[in-house]
């Protein structure tokens, strides 16, 4: 029986090439795999066909927009993910969910092997193939970029020379990854790191110099999930694309970082994410209303572990697993309703409510109906400072 390979396939000229690429270095069949997560674009079914006309024996496409919504962003959402306090795991939280439905498929139709377009030298290597071993033990990886020596020049050689149907001459300066959550944009001009960003750079949000009025968003969350926009119930997909839209528009999201990659090196990246930073701005804010002093603390040191770990394609590890336990014991309480103004490239609170918030305004009052017992401070502060006041006491003694 003839070995078959399933590849992640986009219906761009690297994974279209690699189809035949594939065929020709390992005698395989190749079965393309097209996975939705909000890329927009070409529909899948053009997607499907073209896979079918370079050569794949069998095209599968899931649409697994809402999926990757609802069981991949929210729980990024709900642990503030943002790696080195800036970028919210754009591509990084697409990769298990096209990880799995790659599985899914290799099993389906009895392949061996699972082939993606990566690169020796970024992070989604190690992302798609840890994921791989882990949901399929069983199966190998390859990368035809990466193992099998496919560079842009000879994918456009091959392209041109087997009338393969797809454009071959344009060449994007950038590289580009995209999905619901946002849009990663590397490579080209952006190398050099003292060049600033185009205005060709940008999709997802409009320039934030020249805003529309200011726009203000009532988000409604339940136990740490948006599930309503000024009063409309929406689920996490619906959620992600209204504040897409309504950030993008003011400009918000615009993220410019050098960042420490997994595989030890520097890169420089830009994202766009609107909706996400939005969002993930609403939602801190209402922890903030909502959660425990030292449980807020303690959430925090445990939602930067979280983030690193999904950034180093950790997904389905064992501590991801019981970190996931812990941030959705912190939401429990996340509920309410959060006021957001965007305007001028900012997402701004102006407002909160909460039926379950710790925030007491008879406890907080400076005015008539103070609750507070100001008599307890001066032996709180005694108590509260021994521990140093000895401590220096001592030293003083000592002379140090």
């Amino acid at each position: 029986m003839t070995e078959r390979v399933v590849l992640a396939y986009s219906g761009g000229l690297d994974t279209s090439v690699a189809i035949g690429w594939i065929g020709e270095a390992t005698g395989a069949e190749v079965i393309a795999v097209a996975v939705d997560v909000g890329q927009g674009g070409e529909d899948l079914e053009t997607i499907r066909q073209r896979a079918l006309d370079c050569g794949a024996v069998e095209a599968y496409v899931a649409d697994a927009r809402d999926e990757f919504a609802a069981e991949y962003c929210m729980p990024a959402l709900q642990a503030n993910a943002l790696y080195m306090n800036a970028y919210p795991l754009v591509s990084a939280v697409s990769r298990p969910v096209i990880t799995k439905h790659l599985v899914t498929a290799a099993k389906k139709f009895g392949a061996t092997t699972v082939a993606h377009g990566c690169t020796g030298k970024g992070n989604d290597q190690v992302r798609f193939e840890v994921g791989i071993q882990t949901l399929g033990p069983d199966l190998k990886c390859i990368a035809p970029v990466r193992d099998l020596a496919l560079t842009r020049e000879k994918a456009i050689d091959y392209a041109e020379k087997n009338n393969l149907p797809i454009a071959t001459t344009k060449k994007n300066p950038y590289s580009i990854d995209q999905n619901v959550w946002g849009r990663a944009v590397e490579t080209g001009y952006l190398e050099d790191i003292w060049n600033a960003p185009t205005k060709d750079v940008y999709d997802y949000t409009d320039d934030p110099t020249f805003s529309p009025a200011p726009d203000t968003a009532i988000i409604t969350f339940k136990e740490g999930i948006p599930v309503a926009i000024d009063g409309q119930a929406v689920t996490p997909l619906e959620a992600i694309q209204i504040m897409n839209r309504r950030a993008g528009s003011q400009g918000v999201g615009r993220i410019d970082i050098v960042e420490d990659r997994l595989v030890g090196i520097k890169s420089r990246e830009i994202y766009e994410a609107p909706g996400a930073m939005a969002l993930i701005i609403a939602h801190q804010e209402l922890e903030n209303v909502t959660i425990e002093r030292e449980q807020a603390r303690f959430k925090k040191t445990v939602g930067q572990r979280w983030t690193e770990l999904v950034y180093d394609g950790q997904w389905f590890s064992p501590l991801k697993k019981s970190l996931d336990a812990f941030i959705l014991d912190t939401q429990k309480m996340v509920n309410g309703e959060i006021r957001l103004e965007m305007h001028g490239g900012r997402a701004t609170v102006t407002g909160r409510r909460s039926e379950t918030s710790l925030y007491d305004f008879n406890l907080a009052t400076y005015d008539e109906g103070d609750t507070f017992d100001q008599s307890q401070a001066r032996g709180f502060i005694e108590l509260f400072g021994m521990s140093s006041k000895v401590a220096s006491a001592r030293d003083q003694r000592l002379g140090l």
